[in-house]
């Protein structure tokens, strides 16, 4: 008889390799396992029943060591003092049996036994005790895991640390369109090396290295007519290693089809409120059109295009549907959810396309019925080859298409097309009556913008022409202007301006703002601006001329409730002495650049020629309409080549902001343009262009800009002389008319001028008790100038034949251009004028 070592040695029958496995296995089983709770003894007995082995485990099961039990008979051991014999014919077997434990309790083992031969043939057997409460525990677990891969409607999988597929129960089979030999032993890789596989895979390591559960991964399903709701976790033995994933797929196909359905109905409640309030801001045809189509694609078509009848794309009035026997319609807009062939066979975008009334377009239009084309094969029926549709399918590979009319007030406007592209479901009838609102939305927005359209033309246009078409070009002065409507409805405003010629080679510069918007705004503007110019030819101060204006006020008013408020700034530039005198009438302040140094104490000096603009501190005076308030002027001299700039406050203001800093911008941007000696023209558009860009698109106020550059005559131009008021200067004053009109080669008007001249200084001597100033300028013509203390004007009467005098001024009206009077602040100048072609 062989020891138990001996025997147990010579019963294993590993396979090659079999042992490093099994040591493996027992160094990997070292640490807590999931069967702790499940004690298990082995014993081995020979053909006589005795025990030639005996295990630690079943010393744990009885309390018996090795040495009470090696060579023992088994039956001394149980309850019943029976041997343990399998069938003759059995591989194996399962029983009951009880053992007596060291102390004499029983102990009742589950034992499986199984028929074997030593290494010299002789028979043994081999037993394993186990406890049968645990046990069940462990088969009740296996036997709900087995019910649960059998009976669940979800599909699970289980995968192995190598992700490799372990188990696969029915529903996963059926789900995954396979088999479960397909699967096992392969992993999602092997099953499906796709791009969705490789994803599927990457996530089960991250789930396997992190132990983060991956939930409700949404997959298309194999057919790719589904889809399936996916979930990953982590399994782990009692010590927490991880040893595989686990997978469940739900089928989701019919939750996703409802939920596809609300959503499609939120998203088309949202398509229509998001192009309404798209619409519902624009007052621009065109612009309404392009926003619709690009609103439509791709969120309900791949592409969408808009045609409007001929007359109504160039802005002129639609037709009655009645009315219509042809169809000229202008494609307007169109937008592309996918890129267009490069040789497609589109329209292009200003071709006029003459369509027959029984033709899809002009049946739609004349009818107000829209037509829905399911399929490509509905879309060629309605056309035939010289049918720009029949271009554009072919071009497009559309398969189905809407054709809505645009219709507002019993007027046709146009039509919207909409159309899928391949890869895109078919229009229903659900899309037709969502296309349906949608096109009647865009049509009472197409009619309003088109009315806008038309009432704002007509207000700008009588706006443009109450301002000056025009401004005279005059020696020593360059002028620039803007004028930019408000872009608030069919609402404009009473801004204006005005460049003024005055005697005497000066120039007057106007601007204003009538309070208001409307036809009666630019009405009053068209008067006050009128009632300016006029008093501007009596030669008047600008304070004075500002007084007239507001006392004509109050009969333009329309009523005396509703008195005429506005406000302006006069000035008047003198380009022979450099002298400017200005007033204003509650209006924002002049701007003046000037290099910093020239009448700027502290400036940086003419030398470096830097530029500085300064808002002119003038005499604010009430606005035009306020009785009881003076206006005051300020006189100033001029620097040489200086920018003055007038403006409106739709110019300079901004909400949220104080209008000193808009000035502030302004000023800015004149002193930089005044340093590169930009022309007063371009000034006006680059600075509309930096603090109104959005003039034309967004919403501001009108504005009006005057930008004049004042430069000084040549003082080779100008002839200055005092003389004593004494009888004999008049022969001076004219030899010194002569000699400057030698000098400027005007020998031709030397006569005249003498002639006048003398006449002038003679009533001057005659009556004045102080000095007689002469001054001559060579400008756009020829001008003469007496000034005398005297503040009484000169009067002119018809000379009898025996008077002496009487004759001068006269012959003055008579042989100048024109001639006139003006005061100044102490005394008065009587002027005229001569042409070089007098």
């Amino acid at each position: 008889m062989k020891t138990s070592d001996e025997c147990w040695g010579s019963v294993r029958n590993d396979p090659p390799g079999a042992r490093g496995s099994l040591d493996a296995a027992a160094g990997h089983q070292a640490g807590p396992s999931r069967l702790d709770p499940v004690r298990v003894g082995t014993l081995v007995l020979d053909d006589r029943q005795h025990v030639v082995l005996w295990d630690p485990g079943a010393e744990a099961l009885t309390g018996r060591p090795a040495a009470e039990t090696l060579g023992r008979p088994v039956t001394d051991l149980t309850r019943e003092h029976r041997p343990l014999l399998a069938p003759a014919d059995a591989g194996g077997w399962r029983e009951t049996v009880t053992l007596t434990h060291r102390d004499g309790r029983p102990v009742p083992l589950d034992v499986r036994g199984t028929r074997t031969a030593d290494a010299d043939g002789a028979p043994l057997l081999i037993v394993l005790l186990v406890e049968p409460g645990p046990l069940r525990a462990v088969e009740q677990d296996l036997a709900t895991l087995d019910g649960l891969f059998t009976s669940s409607p979800l599909g699970i999988a289980v995968f192995d640390d190598a992700l490799r597929y372990l188990r696969v129960n029915d529903a996963l089979c059926r789900l995954q369109d396979t088999t479960a030999e397909a699967l096992i032993g392969r992993t999602v890789l092997d099953v499906s090396p796709t791009a969705a596989g490789r994803e599927v895979h990457r996530l089960q390591q991250e789930v396997l290295r992190s132990g983060r559960a991956v939930t409700d991964l949404i997959t298309a399903a194999p057919d790719g007519r589904g889809a399936h709701s996916v979930s990953f976790g982590r399994l782990t033995d009692a010590a927490g290693e991880p040893v595989g994933v686990t997978c469940t797929v739900m089928d989701i196909s019919e939750r996703r089809n409802a939920l596809a359905k609300v959503e499609r109905a939120r998203q088309r409640l949202a398509l229509l409120n998001d192009i309404g309030t798209a619409l519902g801001d624009l007052l621009d045809v065109h612009r309404i059109c392009e926003v619709l189509a690009h609103a439509l694609v791709p969120r309900f078509g791949d592409y969408a295009g808009v045609a409007l009848i001929g007359q109504v794309a160039r802005g002129g009035e639609p037709p009655r549907a009645e009315d219509l026997t042809d169809v000229l319609l202008s494609p307007v807009a169109f937008a592309a959810g996918r890129r267009p062939p490069e040789d497609n066979d589109l329209p292009p975008a200003d071709a006029e396309i003459r369509f027959g009334a029984d033709t899809v377009f002009g049946t739609v239009l004349t009818s107000g019925t829209p037509h829905l084309a399911r399929t490509r094969a509905d879309l060629m029926a309605d056309t035939d080859r010289d049918d720009p549709r029949w271009h554009t399918a072919t071009a497009l590979d559309i398969h189905s298409m809407l054709t809505l009319p645009l219709r507002a007030r019993g007027r046709v406007l146009g039509v919207l097309v909409i159309s899928q592209g391949p890869g895109r479901r078919a229009f229903e009838e659900e899309d037709l009556a969502l296309a349906m609102e949608l096109a009647a939305r865009a049509g009472f927005s197409l009619d309003n913008a088109r009315l806008y359209a038309r009432e704002r033309e007509g207000a700008v246009m009588l706006q443009r022409s109450l301002l000056p078409q025009t401004l005279p070009e005059l020696p020593g002065i360059e002028t620039g202007h803007r004028y930019v409507p408000g872009s608030v409805g069919a609402e404009i405003g009473g801004d204006w301006f005005d460049v003024i010629p005055l005697a005497g080679g000066r120039v007057a510069f106007v601007i204003g703002d009538v309070t208001g918007h409307g036809m009666r705004a630019a009405a009053t503007m068209g008067q006050l601006r009128t009632a300016v110019r006029t008093l501007a030819w009596l030669d008047l101060a600008p304070a004075e001329l500002l007084h007239r204006v507001n006392d004509l006020g109050r009969d333009i008013a329309q009523n005396p409730g509703s008195p005429v408020l506005a406000t302006c700034a006069y000035a008047v530039y003198d380009p022979a002495t450099g002298v400017c005198t200005l007033a204003k009438a509650g209006h924002l302040p002049p701007v003046l650049v000037r290099r910093a140094g020239e009448g700027d104490p502290g400036g940086a000096g003419p030398d470096r020629r830097p530029w500085a603009a300064h808002p002119l501190d003038l005499p604010s005076g009430a606005p035009l309409g306020v009785d009881g308030v003076p206006f005051e002027e300020r006189r100033l001299t001029i620097p040489d080549g200086s920018l003055l700039a007038l403006y409106t406050d739709g110019l300079v203001e901004s909400r949220g902001e104080d209008l000193s800093a808009g000035i502030t911008r302004l000023g800015d941007l004149l002193a930089g343009a005044a340093g590169r000696a930009v022309p007063p023209d371009r000034i006006c558009e680059d600075v509309i262009g930096t603090l109104r860009p959005d003039t034309q698109d967004g919403e501001s106020d009108d504005l009006a800009l005057l930008v004049a550059r004042l430069s000084r005559l040549p003082e080779d131009r100008v002839l200055r002389r005092t003389f004593p008021a004494e009888r004999h200067v008049v022969r001076r004053a004219r030899q010194a008319v002569r000699e400057a009109l030698r000098a400027w080669d005007l020998t031709a008007l030397s006569d005249t001028a003498e002639l006048l001249v003398s006449e002038l200084v003679t009533n001057a001597v005659r009556h004045a008790r102080g000095p007689v100033g002469l001054r001559v300028v060579h400008g756009g013509s020829l001008l003469v100038e007496v000034t005398d203390p005297l503040p009484d004007p000169p009067r002119k009467r018809p000379a009898r034949l025996d008077d002496e005098g009487g004759r001068g001024l006269p012959l003055v009206a008579q042989e100048s251009r024109r001639w006139g009077t003006r005061y100044e602040p102490s005394g008065k100048t009587v002027w005229f004028e001569l042409g070089f072609g007098d």
